[in-house]
């Protein structure tokens, strides 16, 4: 009992937390960023139960702000890591996280606490979802990557906000700016949707970008780098589970279908 209450008062490893980010919006608290996943698997399985007697919502408007707004967000963290990253001559294989409260290194710090919000805002996707009642969309796939990508990052703008963490925060924003792009578009309909025919190299594009992660994560364990080894294990774990996940969606999805077609 005494050792869940300090658990409750000090989080494991609060003392090694980066000084610069530690005190920033949704940083601090370690039970803000739980009770917040925690409100979100709630709506995962409350929502559709409270709507079902409610027709489905079109929200198309909202739908194309909101992608396109998620598309110009991810491309400003995109450019803020690029240039940065250039202007320091981060190596791409291996950074470590340093204390500097240099210019650069502190829009490193900055771009990687947007994106660690945007995944906050990114359970606006899942709300949609169900508003639309799109429940076919709500798989394990969409509510494991929705769940885990907030608390992870959350980690990461705590205690590594710069050195190798720019390298997914790079990858992972230039994916997103064309997925929102993608969703952006098909939001307005019919008559652009028809021409939208990459959604399936999307998925592709998503499947590459965790075989990248993958790969890096190997070589900073392989060659030792100097950033914390749990967090290249445990990134490492996480690309393979999306590997596996994403493979099979695209598999049933796409395979699949093209089987039937040829038969």
């Amino acid at each position: 009992m005494v050792n869940f209450t300090i658990f409750l008062a000090h989080f494991p490893y609060e003392h090694l937390a980066d000084k610069r980010t530690k005190h920033w919006l949704l940083v601090d608290s370690f039970w803000n960023m739980i009770t917040l996943v925690a409100l979100y698997l709630l709506l995962v399985c409350y929502m559709p139960k409270w709507l079902k007697n409610h027709k489905p919502l079109e929200l198309k408007t909202i739908l194309i702000v909101y992608n396109i707004s998620m598309a110009a967000l991810n491309a400003h963290i995109f450019k803020e890591i690029f240039v940065s990253t250039w202007h320091l001559k981060y190596n791409y294989f291996c950074e470590p996280c340093k204390l500097l409260y240099s210019k650069y290194e502190m829009k490193i710090a900055t771009a990687v606490w947007w994106f660690y919000f945007s995944k906050l805002l990114e359970f606006a996707d899942t709300i949609f979802f169900i508003l639309r009642k799109k429940y076919e969309q709500l798989s394990f796939l969409h509510i494991y990557h929705h769940s885990t990508m907030f608390p992870l990052w959350w980690i990461a703008i705590k205690w590594v906000p710069t050195g190798s963490t720019f390298f997914p925060t790079l990858i992972n924003s230039f994916v997103h700016v064309v997925m929102y792009t993608y969703y952006g578009l098909s939001a307005f309909g019919p008559t652009i949707r028809k021409y939208l025919w990459w959604k399936k190299y999307l998925t592709l594009l998503q499947l590459t970008q965790f075989t990248v992660g993958l790969l890096w994560a190997v070589q900073a364990i392989v060659y030792n780098c100097d950033f914390p080894t749990w967090i290249n294990y445990a990134t490492m774990f996480y690309m393979i589970s999306f590997l596996i996940l994403f493979g099979r969606f695209y598999t049933l999805k796409y395979k699949r279908k093209c089987s039937i077609k040829h038969k």
